[in-house]
């Protein structure tokens, strides 16, 4: 790895803090009878913990100049797959997995959101993900309504399981050293709304958070129609803003319309 050249536009920042990354597995709760996906190899760092603890480790790679020092580990129990994670089928990637899987990972800063939401949108094996992301990015995906961080992602998340900040990480943890802190964030998967229709309920709460500062009746008029609103809620709930309902409303509501 001396000679490696960091290449910015796979958002490339490594961990090589032992103690640190004993820590992330122990957070992950990974064991001896865990199958666990990673998402960025590197330097192979988190890699090889993750082998120490676990069944088995597949471990995507975007960066191809990598593949001689991650094979030249000979890491027994871990596959290396050189692809970038977002063009891999979830089909493809489940069929390499038991009954189950964990997902523990160091994500690029600038694709996290997509690949939480490929992850959690489209995985039927998923347990959990306990992954590294932006500290600003964890605090959305845990934010309650009310508040300026609370958004589509955390919706979203929290529609899909339990969410928590496991730790905070400070930036000089990783090299490069990146512009932003760090936190260990954990999403513990839950079939909360088995019967509800995923796609539908996205697209929903997504038309509820278009125009941030609009009201629900502003957002909803155009895709679902003003007289059918007015028909199926009160004034007072079409006069309110998506960041003040709780999960449990966006549920309770996105029904009602489908209903009506």
């Amino acid at each position: 790895m001396e000679n490696f050249s960091f290449k910015k536009k796979f958002g490339q920042n490594f961990i090589s803090d032992k103690n640190l990354l004993l820590a992330i597995a122990a957070d992950a709760e990974i064991d001896k009878d865990d199958e666990v996906l990673e998402i960025g190899a590197g330097a192979g760092t988190l890699t090889e913990v993750l082998s120490q603890c676990a069944k088995k480790v597949i471990s995507f790679e975007i960066d191809k100049d990598l593949f001689a020092h991650l094979e030249g580990m000979q890491l027994q129990n871990v596959e290396f797959v050189f692809e970038d994670f977002m063009d891999a089928s979830i089909e493809s990637v489940e069929q390499k997995f038991g009954k189950s899987f964990k997902v523990v990972a160091n994500l690029p800063y600038y694709i996290t959101t997509p690949i939480i939401f490929k992850l959690l949108e489209n995985c039927t094996k998923l347990e959990s993900l306990t992954i590294m992301v932006q500290k600003e990015v964890a605090q959305r995906v845990c934010a309650k309504e009310g508040g300026k961080d609370y958004g589509i992602l955390s919706v979203m998340t929290s529609f899909y399981g339990n969410a928590c900040i496991k730790r905070i990480i400070n930036r000089q943890m990783f090299f490069p050293v990146p512009n932003v802190d760090s936190a260990l964030l954990c999403i513990k998967l839950e079939n909360k709304f088995p019967h509800l229709d995923k796609a539908a309920f996205l697209k929903f709460v997504k038309t509820c958070f278009s125009m941030r500062r609009k009201t629900l009746f502003n957002n909803l008029s155009q895709s679902y129609g003003k007289q059918r609103l007015k028909d199926t809620f009160d004034e007072s709930f079409l006069q309110r803003r998506a960041e003040t309902l709780s999960l449990e409303e966006f549920v309770t509501s996105f029904q009602k319309l489908q209903q009506s």
